[in-house]
């Protein structure tokens, strides 16, 4: 069986390029909670959550998975975000014990797909692609399973409607916008941008959401691609492959809330088709 089919079937491994900050200090947990949208304190080791880092103005500056360790919070970012998330970090240390340190050298392992299991302790409960996944930093031989390409990862990750930052989530946009709500906590008190999160929970203010479409053929679009519905912009394409599995283009894009409905038919400005996908893995 090879990668994509394990990974559509099975279950399959592959070494993932991350960008990873280690913090200690007995303040580590404190900083972190205050920082991202998630709950941080109530981690206990052996446990992670998935969280945004916001800005002020509640814009998106980074994802990660922060995962519980006996001495440490390890955080878990894309290996283009580790620098700026560092240094915004490191901005909000004053009088905190806490001691961020860049560790990306470190492998990390991946099993994904509906029948993963780990294979021992260590093993964290992360999926690159919203299904079934566990991952881990360190060094660790290659588990008895067909091997992945991070091209597999991609494919799986747009069939499931699994969104990534840098490609479908970027600075400009909102925590509401792209429907990840699992990795927001209401009720953990204050954090950086929370206010503006607030808002827009309270008023409904907003314009745009991710969503799953599929495309007919097998012309894969460009990112930044227009959703149309007769001559009207109805939105953007964000990613797209081409799915063996479908038989046709997967997508995730955003799109104006006034076609949300599914009723005013979308296309691309060549003429084809889209149609929106409801409801996608992630639950978009």
């Amino acid at each position: 069986m090879n990668g994509y089919d394990a990974l559509l079937e099975g279950a399959a491994w592959l070494r993932l390029p991350r960008g990873l900050i280690r913090a200690t200090g007995e303040d580590r947990a404190r900083l972190l909670h205050a920082m991202s949208t998630n709950q941080v304190q109530a981690l206990t080791p052996g446990q992670c959550a998935h969280a945004f880092f916001l800005n002020a103005q509640g814009r998106i500056l980074a994802d990660a998975w922060i995962v519980c360790q006996a001495d440490a919070l390890l955080i878990d970012t894309e290996a283009e975000t580790k620098d700026k998330l560092l240094a915004h970090l490191d901005k909000y240390i004053i009088a905190d014990d806490v001691v961020l340190e860049d560790v990306s050298g470190l492998s990390v392992t991946a099993i994904e797909g509906p029948l993963a299991a780990a294979p021992g302790p260590d093993w964290f409960p992360i999926s690159a692609v919203g299904g079934q996944g566990f991952r881990y930093y360190g060094d660790t031989p290659p588990p008895d399973l067909p091997e992945a390409t991070l091209a597999d990862l991609e494919l799986v990750r747009l069939e499931n409607g699994y969104p990534r930052y840098g490609v479908d989530i970027l600075e400009t946009h909102l925590v509401q916008e792209t429907g990840q709500m699992a990795s927001v906590s209401f009720t953990k008190g204050c954090y950086l941008g929370q206010e503006i999160v607030e808002r827009v929970r309270s008023r409904g203010a907003v314009h745009k959401h991710l969503r799953s479409f599929r495309v007919t053929g097998q012309a894969v679009p460009a990112a930044g691609s227009e959703l149309l519905s007769g001559e009207t912009k109805a939105g953007v394409l964000t990613s797209a492959a081409y799915s063996p599995r479908f038989g046709e283009v997967v997508a995730l894009g955003y799109l104006n809330t006034l076609f949300e409905k599914g009723d005013r038919p979308l296309h691309l400005a060549d003429g084809t088709v889209a149609a929106l996908v409801t409801p996608s893995a992630s639950g978009l």
